[in-house]
């Protein structure tokens, strides 16, 4: 999949009645800009308010997951979201005219439909990533739920569901990768007990549901009282249970669909945490609570790394210049060279490395009881990566040195020590022009912003005696 942040084509509609409320809702999907996310907008209220999907503004989990933000609620998200999620979409405007999305058959496979009729343009903006490194978990003692995020290239998410029920057992679904979404969840649907059933539709709720849109499984005794109230609420001259304790006129299109449908949810709720996940979740006995508790902890993870800046490098891979590359590039020798090696290069930015060692000589005297990289020397270190995004763009790199013109905006936030290693990442403020450089410079350590720094230099070609 393309790492650029995707939307719709053209905007797209359906209709249909919302599960809980039964209201008639119309939806009309939209097209967004870059970083907009998912935003619902209710064109039924007055100013047409926006309730963005956000975990920060649940109010509710019981047989969904509700929004709410301002007063203005946005109920049973969960279907919707994970259809935008499962199509590779990332922003997208959501105008319904009610406060529930249509619940179609119970599933996502109508959303996803709908979304690949219009089709999906790539935008222009990469796509940012909450690129798992340890393990992750919440756990509600209460119903024995738990889900764990582990390290992964992709996003995979295994559910294991245990009911307790004769009619319905343990189960398990996996989604190996979210590209198969389509077709192995999509078009899993909702389901209830009998029981609970009967104390929803007591209560008054579900008035928008019919046979067609919810596997009802059978696990009490189906009495005359019950079925009379059964036949009343969906509009049927009988209803039975058919031989897999299902309700009639209904057939799985799994024999785990409801595992299925409850991976289903958890995409959708952990949609709400607000960004693409680089992770394994691994959900035991999900639900709407534990899934959005869970999407609240990733949000919280992923705006500690934004805040930490740091990005995700792979420092097993080869680099794109060693030691040797780097020396054919740069004037620099030891004990003045202060990069090991290129991890990445492009026209705009560059990656480099420095393993800090007690062999350095600035160690001697800075400080001999407490070694620690003399602050000039990372800045400088900075200015030498960056000087290599410079002198690899030119064909006789030999002929040209780089000279700093100005340093501002340094911040040191750590000490770096003997045995660190130090990751620098410098990109371009602004194209070059004139020889002119002007660059934004950081260095890491682990996870960690160590030194930072904005820095221009003069790109000139040396003298010739």
């Amino acid at each position: 999949m393309s790492d650029m942040q995707k939307t719709l084509r053209e905007e797209v509609t359906l209709s249909g009645i919302g599960l809980h409320t039964g209201k008639e809702v119309k939806l009309t999907i939209k097209p967004a800009k870059e970083n907009t996310g998912f935003v619902f907008v209710r064109t039924d209220l007055e100013g047409h308010p926006q309730v963005e999907a956000d975990v920060n503004y649940v109010v509710a989990t019981e047989r969904g997951t509700t929004l709410e933000k301002l007063g203005v609620k946005i109920t049973t998200c969960e279907h919707l979201l994970a259809a935008l999620v499962g199509c590779d979409v990332d922003n997208a405007v959501l105008e319904m005219d009610a406060s529930e999305p249509p619940i179609l058959d119970g599933s996502s496979k109508y959303f996803v439909e709908a979304i690949e009729s219009v089709g999906v343009a790539e935008q222009n903006i990469a796509r940012e990533y909450l690129v798992v490194k340890e393990v992750l978990t919440y756990s509600d003692p209460a119903t024995g739920s738990e889900i764990t995020i582990i390290p992964s290239d992709t996003y995979e998410v295994t559910t294991m569901v245990d009911f307790g029920t004769k009619v319905l057992g343990t189960q398990n679904a996996t989604l190996k990768n979210i590209s198969e979404f389509k077709d192995e969840i999509s078009s899993a649907r909702t389901f209830s007990f009998l029981h609970e059933l009967e104390m929803l539709l007591d209560h008054g709720l579900i008035k928008g549901g019919d046979i067609s849109n919810a596997i009802v499984y059978v696990d009490k005794d189906l009495t005359p009282e019950t079925t009379e109230k059964l036949k009343k609420a969906f509009g049927k001259d009988n209803v039975s249970i058919r031989p897999n304790g299902i309700l009639d006129n209904l057939n799985l299109n799994y024999p785990n669909e409801a595992a299925r449908h409850k991976l289903l949810d958890v995409i959708g709720d952990l949609a709400l945490a607000g960004v693409k996940i680089k992770g394994k979740v691994i959900a035991n006995k999900p639900g709407h609570y534990v899934n959005t508790q869970f999407a609240k902890k990733l949000n919280r993870q992923w705006k500690l790394q934004k805040k930490k800046n740091v990005p995700d490098f792979d420092l097993t891979k080869e680099p794109v210049f060693d030691i040797n590359g780097i020396m054919k590039l740069m004037p620099h020798r030891p004990p003045f060279l202060l990069i090991d090696k290129v991890l990445e290069l492009s026209d705009s930015h560059v990656v480099g490395l420095k393993n800090v060692t007690m062999n350095e000589p600035f160690f001697v005297g800075h400080f001999p009881k407490e070694p620690v990289m003399p602050g000039v020397l990372q800045v400088e270190a900075l200015a030498q990566t960056g000087g290599i995004l410079v002198l690899a763009s030119v064909p006789d790199p030999e002929n040209y040195s780089t000279y700093f013109i100005k340093i501002d905006k340094v911040k040191f936030k750590r000490k770096v020590i003997p045995g660190d290693t130090l990751i620098f990442k410098i990109e371009l403020i602004e194209p070059i022009r004139r020889g002119i450089v002007h660059m934004q410079g950081y260095g890491y350590v682990g996870d960690t912003v160590a030194v930072e720094a904005e820095l221009m230099a003069q790109v000139a070609k040396n003298k010739v005696d």
